[in-house]
C-alpha cells in the first residue's frame, strides 16, 4: 500500500542551516533509506549526527518534535561540556551564550566561590543557553554537516530482520490520527531518544534497578541576578530535620531571567514520597525578598524530568543498535550533569560506527560495533562506579549532613571535591588532585 511522504519542517527553513546530504559519487539513495539512523535530536542525537556526516556517511535523523521545543534542564554547561561544543563547532560567543567563572557552593552557612580549574584539557569557563534553542543550535549544526533531519516523526518501533537484529525503523507523523506508518531503513541505528528511550525497550533493554536515577525540577523568574557569572549550587535541602541528597541551583540566564531549580536522587528514603514542587517553593521562600523568586515573577511553569544515571540501560550495543546519552543512563552520578556526556557519546558511537562500516565484511563490522559498550566503559566505567557509591553514602541523611558540615570550611578539600564532582583533570599528567582522582578512577571497577 502506498504511504504519503512525511512534511519535513526543516525543508521549508533554509535559512537555518538545512543542506543536503552527502551521497557517494554516482549513487543516489531512496529518502527513506541511510548508512545510519538516529532516532532523536537532542544533544546526543544532533553529535552523532554530526560526526557520522564529517565521516561521509549518510545520516538521517528523526526528532519527533519540531524545532524549537524545551527540554527540562538546568541550562548550565561546564567547561566540558564546552569543549564538546568547540569540538563540534559550534560558534559559542553569539547572542544568547553567557560565560560563567565558575561554581558558587552555599552550605551549611558557609558560601564558597571556586573558579573552574586552569587545565589544557579543557576550558576555564562554562556557559549558560536555554535548552529552548540550544538543541536547535546543535541540530542546525549536523545539517550544515550534511545529516538529513526529520522533524515531527516519532518512531513506533524497530524494524528487525529474521535473526532479530534491527535493520530500520518505523515511525509515522507525530501527532497524526491514524496509524499510517514509513518505513526507514540503515545498516545501523543509534537510540538516542532520552530517559524513556522507547526503542531501546522495543529491543529488550530496560532500566536497571540497582543504578541512580534522579528527579529535577525547574522553572525560570524574572530577576536582577540574571547576569551572575557564577553557577550556584545550594546544598541546604531539608525535608522537616532531614537534609536531602541533592541541591538546588540558581543559573543567571543573561536575559532577565534565572534559571532556578532542585535536583534530588533516588538513594534516599525520601525518594518518591518528597511533592519537589512544593520543596522547591519551600527553599526559595528563604531566599532574600530583593533576588525575586517569588510567585507573580514566574516566567514559566515548574517542570520535572528524570535523570538517568551511571549507565542505568546496558547492553550499550545490541544486534545493530547503539544508545547514546540518556538512553545508555549516562549522566554523571556525582553533578547530574548530562550534557557533555551526551555529546561525548555521541561522538564515540560516530566513531565505532564510522570504523565498522569501514569494514568489507559484516563480521568485521561487528566485531567493531560489539566494542562500543567496552570503549564506554574504559571513558566512564571507573568513574561512575565511583559515583554510584558516592549517591548511596550520601543517601543517609547523617552522612550529608556531616560531609557539607565539615567540607564546606575547608576550600582546597572542596576544590579537589569539584574537581572530581564535574570530572575536571588533566588527561595526562596533571596536579596531585588530578592523579589521585585518575587512581580511584583506574582502580575502581567498571560495573
Amino acid at each position: 500500500m502506498s504511504q504519503e511522504v512525511p512534511h519535513d519542517p526543516a525543508a521549508s527553513r533554509p535559512s537555518r542551516g538545512s543542506s543536503p546530504s552527502r551521497q557517494p559519487a554516482g549513487q543516489r539513495r531512496p529518502a527513506d533509506e541511510a548508512d545510519v539512523i538516529v532516532v532523536g535530536a537532542g544533544p546526543a542525537g544532533s553529535a552523532t549526527a554530526y560526526y557520522l556526516a564529517r565521516a561521509g556517511l549518510d545520516v538521517l535523523v528523526l526528532e519527533k518534535a519540531a524545532f524549537p521545543r524545551e527540554k527540562v534542564c538546568g541550562d548550565g554547561l561546564t567547561p566540558r561540556g564546552v569543549k564538546a561544543l568547540v569540538g563540534m563547532g559550534v560558534p559559542i560567543s553569539g547572542p544568547g551564550w553567557v560565560r560563567n567563572k565558575g561554581l558558587r557552593v552555599i552550605g551549611g552557612g558557609v558560601r564558597l566561590e571556586m573558579p573552574w580549574p586552569e587545565l589544557s584539557s579543557y576550558p576555564g569557563y562554562g556557559l549558560v543557553r536555554t535548552r529552548l534553542d540550544f538543541d536547535e543550535t546543535l541540530a542546525r549544526t549536523a545539517q550544515q554537516a550534511g545529516a538529513r533531519l526529520l522533524e515531527g516523526m516519532t518512531v513506533t518501533g524497530p524494524v528487525l530482520d529474521g535473526t532479530g537484529r534491527i535493520t530500520g525503523v518505523t515511525a509515522r507523523s507525530t501527532g497524526q490520527d491514524d496509524d499510517t506508518q514509513r518505513q526507514y531503513r540503515a545498516r545501523v541505528v543509534v537510540a538516542a531518544d532520552g530517559n524513556s528511550s522507547r526503542l531501546s525497550l522495543a529491543m529488550g533493554l530496560a532500566k536497571r534497578d540497582d543504578r541512580p536515577l534522579g528527579v529535577a525540577v525547574r522553572t525560570y523568574y524574572t530577576s536582577p541576578r540574571h547576569d551572575d557569572d557564577y553557577l550556584e549550587s545550594w546544598l541546604d535541602l531539608w525535608d522537616g530535620d532531614r537534609q536531602l541528597p541533592g541541591y538546588g541551583w540558581i543559573f543567571g540566564m543573561g536575559d532577565g531571567t534565572s534559571n532556578v531549580g532542585l535536583g534530588m536522587l533516588n538513594t534516599s528514603s525520601a525518594f518518591g514520597n518528597v511533592d519537589y514542587r512544593e520543596l522547591l517553593r519551600r527553599w526559595l521562600a528563604g531566599m532574600p525578598a530583593e533576588w525575586g523568586y517569588v510567585e507573580e515573577n514566574r516566567t514559566q511553569p515548574v517542570r520535572g524530568a528524570a535523570l538517568p544515571m551511571g549507565f542505568n540501560r546496558t547492553p550499550h550495543y545490541t544486534r545493530g543498535l547503539l544508545l547514546a546519552g540518556d538512553a545508555g543512563g549516562m549522566v554523571n552520578p556525582f553533578n547530574g550533569e548530562g550534557i557533555a556526556y551526551a555529546m561525548e557519546s555521541g561522538e564515540l558511537a560516530a566513531t565505532v560506527i564510522a570504523q565498522a562500516l569501514a569494514r568489507p565484511d559484516a563480521a568485521g563490522a561487528e566485531r567493531v560495533l560489539r566494542a562500543y559498550p567496552q570503549a564506554l566503559k574504559d571513558a566512564y566505567g571507573g568513574y561512575y562506579t565511583l559515583g554510584r557509591k558516592f549517591v548511596h553514602a550520601i543517601g543517609d541523611p547523617r552522612v550529608m549532613q556531616f560531609a557539607t558540615k565539615h567540607g564546606m570550611p575547608h576550600p582546597t578539600l572542596m576544590r579537589f571535591i569539584l574537581k572530581l564532582l564535574a570530572n575536571l583533570t588533566e588527561v595526562r599528567g596533571g596536579d596531585a588532585a588530578d592523579r589521585v582522582i585518575h587512581a580511584l578512577s583506574k582502580m575502581t571497577p567498571a560495573a
